[in-house]
């Protein structure tokens, strides 16, 4: 990566795995140990809000209809739309990711030198996300567990949860992609605080 010379601890790191897998929960021990955090989800939520920087494309490309009450995306909505038309999720995509790529290396040129995580949930099916960073960590869980995490969260059905597991990639494929794997299935907080520590710890201190 530019300005990230040999020996330099600095690293940007892509976080990714399926949903329910703990992704987030690394993201937070990962800035507790030092990263600052790029969230692409939270982007995406932030340009599709009233007044966001892509509301009005989107509104263009998929009508008014799929706005809230508050002017922002319906973002249940447009699920919906996107689980039944494979041409919408390819349309809405055309529309989010430049504009969340683009605000992404704002917010990580502005970390300065402190190392940079990207949480970018589709970081394996994006040869360009694959190329922004120097490694890449995979949080893995098995799918019975992914259900059973996310039915906890209020809104979901079983049903919405194995349809959104089977539109993301595989679980071979993210691992294929990995620099690192942590399988967190049946980890303690504790112990997977643990795991990402000391793989904060190589990383900082193997050469790039």
């Amino acid at each position: 990566m530019d300005g990230l010379g040999v020996g330099h601890p600095v690293r940007r790191i892509g976080l990714t795995g399926g949903i329910g897998s703990g992704k987030s929960t690394v993201a937070r021990l990962l800035v507790d140990a030092g990263a600052v955090l790029v969230d692409t989800d939270a982007i995406a939520r932030s340009i599709a809000a009233p007044g966001g920087a892509a509301l009005a494309s989107l509104v263009v490309t998929f009508g008014a209809e799929i706005l809230a009450a508050d002017g922002g995306l319906d973002r249940d909505r447009m699920r919906a739309l996107v689980f039944a038309d494979a041409g919408a999720k390819a349309r809405l995509e055309a529309v989010l990711h430049p504009v969340i790529g683009a605000e992404a290396l704002h917010q990580a040129l502005a970390a300065g030198v402190r190392p940079v995580v990207f949480d970018v949930p589709l970081l394996t099916e994006s040869r360009h996300w694959r190329q922004r960073v120097d490694r890449v960590l995979v949080i893995d869980c098995s799918q019975a567990t992914q259900v059973e995490r996310v039915l906890q969260r209020p809104g979901w059905s079983e049903d919405v949860v194995r349809s959104v597991i089977a539109q993301q990639a595989p679980r071979a494929a993210r691992r294929a992609i990995a620099d690192a794997v942590i399988f967190n299935d049946g980890l303690s907080i504790e112990a997977l605080a643990f795991e990402v520590q000391a793989l904060w710890t190589l990383w900082n201190n193997q050469p790039h």
